[in-house]
């Protein structure tokens, strides 16, 4: 029997963040059966609650090819994610 990964993800450590605007996070996750690479960074906001801020990218907006650094750790391939929070 094999296991409905339909509407979940994962996240791992992103070990290759080299800039602070660099996930602090990576993954992928399923939504209705289309997998998405998972980006995540970690955040405090204005009143010093802990947040974690998402982004969510198609898998085939970047090539069919998984990247080498996902095959070898099960995460997102890295991307230069500037975002501006």
């Amino acid at each position: 029997m094999e296991y409905d990964n339909t509407n979940r993800g994962v996240m791992f450590k992103n070990d290759r963040k080299e800039k602070e605007t660099h996930p602090d996070l990576k993954g992928s996750i399923n939504i209705d059966g289309k997998e998405f690479w998972l980006s995540g960074w970690s955040r405090v906001t204005g009143k010093g609650d802990k947040m974690l801020s998402l982004s969510v990218t198609p898998k085939e907006s970047q090539g069919k090819a998984m990247p080498a650094q996902a095959k070898q750790t099960a995460s997102a391939p890295e991307i230069d994610d500037d975002m501006p929070f």
